[in-house]
């Protein structure tokens, strides 16, 4: 009995797709078919539809899904701002949907994505690839049964430039955008901002832009870790205190996550134990085939100290989470990035800001 093949629309054909997501769904051809591409770029669109060999293209999401062509899953990999309204198209269109995190952006979407997905049951597979890293899997049977004490969150990391154009993808940037949808954008950056926090109209112009980057750099960078706390941890009650420095440039500095200039990946978690310290140390997803690893530190009964360093595999973690998503869609497997499990990093970046201390 030959295998079903799931044919896939992509929706939007920028840096991720074109580094990511678009070669892995071609290599994984035993599974998924590119059926077509959709971008608001008519150069994105022309670019990827010529180098990876895909000739239906469109540049609205609504001609996407109007037209005849085979479709049974969308990757969405647009704008943060606009992936609630993509998914609640697709998902009433009947398609299942595999999307970039952050999912959403206000609670409320979640909400409305969540019953999208009930009412059209649908697959909506939020693709927090981190946490179907196998090294992870490693960590939650090392820490397992034994008591916490403390908990390191750490993502500094090299300015994206450093890695994508080391990715041997050759992938372009364009800027052929309508004008209509960069006001558009701008405005529900403000928008989502203002539900979010219920920040006031009295708030200075800067404190205003300040918030903004803050809440960007926690929603969409920080759910990576976020999320990953989530699923080692379980999920915080509260937090206590967080803040952030001032710089001459504006810029947002979190205590444990920033962005720099300096080509370094320093993305990890390490858990501290009684009697050990386990640390998972993620490297770009950017450069296909690092190897995330993890580090085992014991003192042993006979007190020499011990340093274990376990590296499970090359996969890349947006290559291991494919055949969970396939599964999920044409096997009915569970899975756990699903929308109200991402809609708790929304609820923590609240958290985070609401704790803010100048």
């Amino acid at each position: 009995m030959s295998k079903k093949i799931l044919n896939v629309a992509v929706i939007g054909c920028g840096e991720v797709a074109q580094i990511a997501h678009i070669p892995n769904l071609i290599v994984a051809s035993d599974m998924f078919k590119i059926t077509a591409l959709c971008d608001i770029s008519k150069q994105s669109l022309e670019l990827c539809s010529k180098r990876f060999g895909i000739p239906n293209t469109f540049t609205s999401v609504t001609d996407l899904l109007a037209s005849p062509i085979s479709i049974d899953l969308v990757f969405i990999l647009t704008a943060d701002q606009f992936h609630a309204e993509h998914i609640i198209q697709c998902a009433n269109a009947g398609k299942h949907i595999m999307i970039e995190k952050p999912m959403a952006q206000t609670l409320k979407e979640y909400d409305l994505v969540e019953q999208a997905r009930i009412k059209n049951n649908v697959v909506i597979f939020v693709g927090y690839m981190r946490r179907y890293s196998l090294a992870l899997k490693r960590l939650k049977d090392e820490i397992k049964g034994k008591k916490i004490k403390y908990v390191r969150v750490r993502d500094i990391i090299g300015n994206n430039k450093y890695f994508t154009s080391q990715s041997g993808q050759h992938q372009k940037y364009y800027q052929d955008h309508p004008s209509s949808s960069s006001e558009e954008l701008k405005k529900r950056i403000k928008l989502n901002l203002v539900e979010n926090s219920g920040e006031e109209s009295s708030v200075s112009e800067k404190d205003q832009k300040r918030n903004e980057h803050s809440w960007s750099l926690l929603h969409s960078l920080g759910s990576h870790d976020l999320s990953l706390m989530r699923d080692i941890l379980g999920m915080p009650e509260k937090c206590l205190f967080s803040s952030r420095s001032n710089d001459q440039d504006d810029k947002s500095w979190w205590w444990n996550m920033a962005i720099d200039e300096v080509a370094v990946f320093d993305a990890h978690v390490e858990v501290y134990t009684n009697d050990s310290r386990v640390k998972i140390q993620y490297d770009t997803p950017y450069v296909k085939g690092l190897p995330i690893k993890l580090t085992i530190q014991k003192q042993l009964p006979n007190g020499d100290f011990s340093e274990e360093i376990v590296r499970p595999t090359y996969v890349d973690p947006y290559t291991l989470e494919l055949p969970l998503l396939y599964d999920a869609i044409v096997n009915g497997k569970d899975y756990k990035t699903k929308p109200l499990d991402a809609k708790n990093d929304t609820i923590l970046v609240k958290m985070i800001m609401d704790a803010l201390v100048e």
